[in-house]
């Protein structure tokens, strides 16, 4: 009897097995064809088999390709269900026009969640109206902006230029400035946004593997964006296998830097401090709730400065005239000293040089939204519900029908009236979105770059390393970050060898 009863449970066990994976196949059969994955037309073809990097070294550039050759400046990837767009107008239409029916969405949101949960850059609604409101508070006032500047100054003259400085008595020994750059602004931005020193933290392993697991995360949360079907991923995230199994780990140790962060900070005490996150731990609880706010905050703060500076450093060594006309100017307003708040303001030049770097080469090289109901967008190009929309800054900066047939020159000039810093109108330049979703870390993203320009140069000529025909190559990842790093050598200028700086 017993035997019969196991035979039975036997029978059950496979015939519900047997019955779930025939479920699950016609299910995953099912999104297959929803895809659209049979698209053989040209630009699909050439997206599915990757045959555009036969003559492009980024997809990116591949992309500006197509919407240059498109009359209006607008593409579709079918096999991704993606409208691309580098029009001026339809980026107004979909972040101020019709802001309401191009959301982040829950196509996104599902991409995204694992890593930022509902943090500030993967929500709609209410969530995002509240955490925004709440960093405006404290990164809009005038005693937080100066808080942060102490900090990223203090950073600058006690971390940075005397690493530089060793470097520089080495210079046999290459050094990856990518690397030194998003260190210094992960300190910067644990130090501005939640009041803690990284080193200060108990973590189990040391900071370098924390950030990366940041790397790793970035890169393996982009890459679910870039297949053809969404199913791929989810079904290697529900078996924990594969590049999904890497991002699982990845996420753990980020997970456990968010909640030491918190930890501390409550230790410490948050009533009276300028950080951010005590701000959002006066009202907020939930724990899981502050860890997606810390991981928004952090990866946000590190990697797009650390992509705007690295750009930077590596056309500017390709423009000697460029670097020598930043250094007359912060010569000429700071000095020997390190420029204060109100001199970055007055560096015209350096400014223009910075939006130039951040034209041809966005931290952000693209935004997706999706759209909510069907829409037809300001060039005439109907999307229809569902749709994943995306402006292309990257692109943007290269159309010459925006910026002109010097589009490809790296050209500060083109900033300045009459020496005076000239913005852009935000929907033709959308490096720091536009509209409502306009990036409320701005001004302090700037400040910190410009601190950064402003002492290096004046005290180090930074040589990259490149080899014959060197073009740069972008990892995959949520910021535009070089794949292979930015290999450089330092130098003490010559005429600043007597000069003592703070720190060294």
């Amino acid at each position: 009897m017993e035997q019969l009863i196991q035979s039975a449970q036997n029978f059950l066990s496979i015939a519900f097995f047997s019955v779930a994976t025939v479920f699950f196949a016609f299910s995953l059969l099912l999104l297959l064809l929803r895809s659209r994955s049979w698209c053989n037309c040209e630009v699909c073809d050439a997206y599915l088999n990757s045959t555009w990097a036969t003559e492009f070294d980024n997809l990116c550039d591949w992309y500006a390709h197509l919407l240059r050759q498109s009359p209006t400046g607008t593409i579709h990837i079918h096999v991704l269900g993606n409208t691309v767009t580098a029009n001026p107008d339809n980026v107004e239409y979909m972040l101020k026009t019709r802001f309401e029916n191009f959301p982040k969405g829950k196509a996104f949101s599902s991409i995204l969640g694992d890593l930022l949960g509902r943090g500030i850059f993967n929500v709609d609604g209410e969530a995002w109206q509240f955490q925004r409101k709440m960093a405006s508070l404290e990164l809009g006032s005038v005693s937080v902006r100066s808080y942060a500047f102490q900090i990223v100054a203090s950073e600058v003259a006690h971390r940075l230029m005397p690493l530089l400085n060793a470097s520089s008595l080495d210079a046999s020994s290459p050094l990856d400035l990518q690397c030194v750059f998003r260190r210094f602004a992960f300190e910067s931005i644990s130090k501005i946004s939640f009041g803690l020193d990284p080193g200060c933290i108990d973590l189990s392993l040391p900071m370098s593997d924390f950030e990366a697991a940041f790397d790793l995360a970035s890169k393996l949360s982009a890459q679910r964006a870039a297949v053809a079907s969404p199913v791929v991923w989810k079904v290697k995230r529900m078996l924990d296998v594969g590049s999904e199994g890497e991002l699982r780990r990845a996420i753990q140790l980020i997970d456990e830097l968010a909640i030491q962060v918190i930890r501390q900070r409550r230790k410490i005490g948050f009533a009276s401090n300028h950080d951010l996150l005590s701000r959002f731990m006066a009202t907020i609880n939930d724990e899981k709730y502050l860890r997606d706010i810390v991981i928004s905050f952090l990866l946000a703060g590190r990697d797009t400065v650390a992509s705007g500076l690295t750009m930077f450093f590596l056309l500017l060594s390709r423009h000697p005239k460029v670097a020598a006309a930043i250094r007359e100017e912060v010569d000429k307003l700071a000095g020997d000293e390190m420029a204060r708040y109100d001199q970055l303001r007055g560096m015209h030049y350096l400014h223009a040089a910075l939006f130039e770097s951040m034209r041809l080469y966005p931290p952000v090289q693209f935004d997706s939204k999706f759209c909510l109901n069907d829409d037809v967008l300001a060039d005439g190009t109907f999307v229809s519900r569902g749709t994943r929309v995306t402006y292309h800054p990257y692109a943007m900066g290269r159309m010459e029908t925006i910026w002109g047939r010097d589009c490809l020159e790296f050209k500060p000039e083109r900033w300045l009236q009459g020496g005076v810093f000239s913005p852009a109108n935000l929907f033709k330049y959308p490096v720091f979105q536009a509209g409502l979703r306009v990036c409320i870390g701005k001004e302090m993203a700037i400040m910190e770059m410009k601190t950064v320009i402003a002492s290096v140069i004046r005290d180090f000529d930074i040589e990259v390393i490149e080899g014959d025909g060197y073009r740069p190559r972008f990892a995959a990842g949520l910021t535009g970050s070089l794949a292979d790093g930015l290999m450089v050598r330092v130098r003490r200028r010559s005429s600043r060898e007597g000069v003592a700086f703070l720190g060294s």
